[in-house]
C-alpha cells in the first residue's frame, strides 16, 4: 500500500510540473509534502499529500476532509502583510504598526499577542508589517514562538525561537521531534519539518501551526517592500485552532469567533482593512493590558458550540478574498 501511495504521489508531482512549465521559463517549484498528524482522524493519519498548485510550499492537511489546503485560505490563518481569515471565514487585513504588540485573541483562559515588525514605505501612510512572534498566555503560563532576526535566508538553517515560562526550548532538527510539559496543563511542540515548522498544542485549549518564512526578492519586487541584504524580515505564518472559546472572546482574530459576529472590515474592496489600532494595542508581548482584553474575566458567556466546525475555503475571484462553507 505504501509503495502504491509513493507511485501515485510521484505521478501527481510529474503531472503538476508538466502543467506548470512553459517554454523559456524555469521549472516550477516542487510542491511540498504534508500530512495529517492527529491520531484522532485515523483514516487520514500520516498519509502524505502534495501542496496545491496555488501554494506549493505553504499548505497543511485538513484532517477532516483529508485534503491539503493553502495555509492562508483557512479560518484562523494569519500570514503575509498581516492577512487574517476569521472564524467566520471572512478575510481581512490588520496592519498595526511596526515594532509594536497587539492582542489578536483574548478570552477567559487564553490571551495571544503578536509582535509586528516592518518598514515604512515613504509613498504610503502606513507601515508594511509582518508578525515576528506570538506570546501565548493561559493560566499562569506563557509560551513564546518567534522568528529570529535574519539577514540572508538559508533554508538549511532553523530560525525558530521557542520558550515556555521564560525557559528556552531546544528541539533537534528532525521532523517529528517533540517537546512537552511533564505535568498539566499539557503543552506540546512538534516539528513538522526538519527546520522552521512546528505545531504547538495546548490540550483542550488551542493548536497553532507556525512556519518561519522570509520576504523573498520576488515578493519585495512585486509589492515594493524594498527589502535589502541587511534584513530579510523573517516572520511567522500561522494557523490557529481553538477548542473552547467563550462568546465574549475578543482580539483582532478572536472576535470573529463570536456567535452572530458582524465583520467591521469594509467588504467589496481588494484589501478589506480592520481598524481598531488602539483597542488592540498591548504594552509588550506578554502584557494583557490591551483595552480589548478579556483574560481572567470569569463572567464571560459560554459558547455552546465548543470546538468550531471546520470551514472549507478557496480563493475568490481573481485571487481576491476567500470563500468558505461548512
Amino acid at each position: 500500500m505504501k509503495k502504491l501511495w509513493g507511485i501515485c504521489g510521484l505521478f501527481l508531482m510529474v503531472l503538476w510540473l508538466s502543467e506548470s512549465m512553459t517554454v523559456g521559463q524555469p521549472i516550477a517549484i516542487i510542491p511540498r509534502k504534508v500530512r495529517c498528524r492527529s491520531v484522532k482522524y485515523s483514516p487520514c493519519y500520516l498519509i502524505w499529500h502534495f501542496c496545491p498548485v496555488l501554494c506549493p510550499t505553504s499548505c497543511l492537511v485538513d484532517c477532516i476532509s483529508c485534503k491539503p489546503v493553502c495555509s492562508c485560505n483557512f479560518p484562523g490563518a494569519v500570514c503575509e502583510d498581516p492577512k487574517f481569515v476569521g472564524g467566520d471565514g471572512i478575510t481581512f487585513y490588520f496592519h498595526g504598526r511596526k515594532d509594536q504588540d497587539f492582542c489578536i485573541v483574548s478570552d477567559t483562559n487564553l490571551h495571544i499577542n503578536a509582535h509586528f515588525i516592518g518598514k515604512r514605505n515613504p509613498n504610503m501612510k502606513r507601515d508594511f508589517t509582518w508578525v515576528q512572534s506570538i506570546g501565548i498566555m493561559f493560566g499562569s503560563h506563557k509560551l513564546l514562538v518567534a522568528a529570529k532576526t535574519t539577514t540572508t535566508w538559508d533554508d538549511n538553517l532553523d530560525r525558530l525561537a521557542l520558550s515556555f515560562d521564560d525557559m528556552p526550548i531546544h528541539l533537534s532538527n528532525k521532523d517529528g521531534s517533540k517537546w512537552q510539559t511533564p505535568i498539566a496543563p499539557r503543552v506540546s511542540i512538534t516539528r513538522t519539518s526538519d527546520r522552521n515548522r512546528v505545531v504547538v498544542h495546548g490540550e483542550e485549549n488551542f493548536r497553532v501551526n507556525a512556519v518561519v518564512v522570509p520576504i523573498t526578492a520576488e515578493e519585495s519586487r512585486v509589492h515594493s517592500y524594498n527589502i535589502t541584504d541587511e534584513d530579510c524580515f523573517a516572520h511567522l505564518e500561522l494557523g490557529f485552532k481553538f477548542y473552547k472559546l467563550t462568546n465574549g472572546v475578543d482580539g483582532v482574530l478572536g472576535q470573529t469567533y463570536r456567535r452572530n459576529y458582524v465583520s467591521k472590515a469594509k467588504m467589496g474592496v481588494a484589501m478589506p482593512v480592520l481598524g481598531g489600532l488602539h483597542k488592540f494595542s498591548s504594552s509588550s508581548i506578554f502584557a494583557t493590558d490591551c483595552p480589548a482584553s478579556q483574560f481572567g474575566n470569569q463572567a464571560l458567556p459560554e459558547n455552546s458550540h465548543g470546538e468550531y466546525p471546520t470551514l472549507h475555503c478557496s480563493s475568490g475571484v481573481n485571487g481576491t478574498g476567500v470563500a468558505c462553507k461548512k
